[in-house]
């Protein structure tokens, strides 16, 4: 029997991929990478990639983009990464704290999805 192995890409449809990949690469810090499709943004995040791209569906048509899925990021400055997400006047979901992932918060991204950012 052929199995699947685990989760080897992610990508968000966004509004305006421009305006996303500017707040990922200003605000959380991440790396474009060298080679990416013309209708998105692919990151050099590790182990997997993470992209934002163009919308495949009506993101107008739907009430809460991503509701229920859980994207996070590993950071080695938590903190500082939620001053900078604050800074940007993005809401936060879930203010700073100590937990079994370590310091995490969660926050809005320009689309509204929750994302999660832990050390």
């Amino acid at each position: 029997m052929t199995r699947t192995t685990g989760l080897d890409f992610a990508a968000l449809q966004v509004r305006d991929v421009d305006a996303s990949a500017t707040f990922y690469k200003d605000v959380l810090g991440l790396t474009e990478a060298p080679e990416g499709p013309p209708h998105a943004v692919v990151f050099a995040t590790e182990p997997i990639p993470f992209a934002v791209r163009e919308p495949m569906v009506d993101l107008d048509a739907v009430d809460r983009l991503g509701w229920g899925v859980a994207l996070w990021f590993k950071a080695d400055d938590v903190d500082g990464v939620h001053a900078r997400v604050v800074a940007a006047g993005r809401p936060i979901l879930t203010e700073p704290f100590d937990g079994p992932f370590g310091r995490t918060f969660a926050f809005a991204d320009p689309d509204g999805y929750a994302i999660t950012v832990h050390a």
